[in-house]
């Protein structure tokens, strides 16, 4: 088996860590691929090192993640691309995605021996027109469109299928899977939603409204969003907290479920809210 390992070297501990994922690897017998820029990093370690990261994704059999949440989903787009499953382990904080903790590496036997199934996760696509031209971009766990800097209040319309079905006058609003419907949305008051699932949460940002709640969508629904400021505020679109653009006032941004999926390894028997319930409890006093 040939497994991609992408980790986050930014991370504490994160390099230790990586280089005894790579050990475990070789003592079940897979071979290991990186990209040639983690060389130097691990020069010492037998792997095959690629210049070419698209080639290295097409010859790998798995990708493995190390980091926290937010470098699981980055690689995870990567990997709904090239349609190939991927294995987070956690380095980070909470690890709502991560399918291992440093201290289970044992574990990796089952991947290599591929004793392990595969949960699809399903991720949005984003359309923002930019220079005439239309740009899409993915997103695992949620879209968030919110003023910038200054305290100033948005107006937001969004249609359902090309009708409108609600205004918000708010901070912002968050467009999210059911994988992240433990993200920024949680925070909002929003539903936790098993990621198995397939819908669309929407989920107002400190609305001005007693009775504002979050909406679930169903998985074909397509949403357009259009924000605007009546005090020239900017506004910003980011994606799974990693890639920030910056909207015109009165845009429309449309919002749907993408044709790619993320495929989650899983070599536990856990469920998703023994996870929510492991993660989440780490907050209670």
């Amino acid at each position: 088996m040939k497994v991609v390992i992408m980790p986050n070297l930014s991370k504490k501990d994160a390099q230790f860590h990586t280089a005894r994922i790579i050990d475990k690897l070789h003592e079940f017998g897979a071979e290991v691929l990186m990209k040639s820029a983690f060389q130097e990093n691990f020069s010492g370690c037998e792997i095959a090192f690629y210049e070419d990261f698209h080639k290295m994704l097409r010859d790998g059999d798995a990708i493995i993640a190390v980091g926290g949440d937010g470098t699981i989903i980055h690689c995870a787009r990567y990997a709904a691309v090239a349609e190939k499953p991927i294995l987070g382990i956690n380095v980070g904080r909470l690890g709502f995605v991560a399918g291992l903790e440093t201290d289970e590496l044992d574990t990796l036997k089952k991947l290599v021996d591929g004793d392990y199934t595969v949960e699809n996760r399903m991720m949005l696509e984003i359309e923002v027109e930019a220079e005439g031209e239309i740009k899409k971009y993915l997103a695992l766990n949620d879209a968030v469109l919110a003023r910038g800097s200054l305290s100033r209040i948005l107006d937001l319309k969004v249609n359902f299928n090309d009708k409108n079905v609600c205004d918000y006058r708010a901070d912002g609003l968050i467009i999210s899977t059911p994988t992240g419907s433990t993200a920024y949305a949680l925070s909002t008051g929003g539903p936790v939603i098993d990621p198995s699932m397939n819908c669309i949460l929407l989920s107002p940002i400190c609305p001005h409204s007693l009775f504002t709640r979050s909406v679930v969508f169903g998985p074909e629904a397509k949403l357009s969003v259009q924000a605007s400021s009546n005090y020239d505020s900017e506004i910003f679109l980011t994606i799974d907290g990693e890639t920030a653009i910056k909207i015109k006032d009165g845009q429309t941004i449309e919002f749907y479920r993408s044709n790619q999926i993320a495929r989650i390894i899983k070599l536990k028997q856990n469920n998703f809210y023994e996870v929510v319930n492991e993660k989440l409890a780490e907050g209670r006093n």
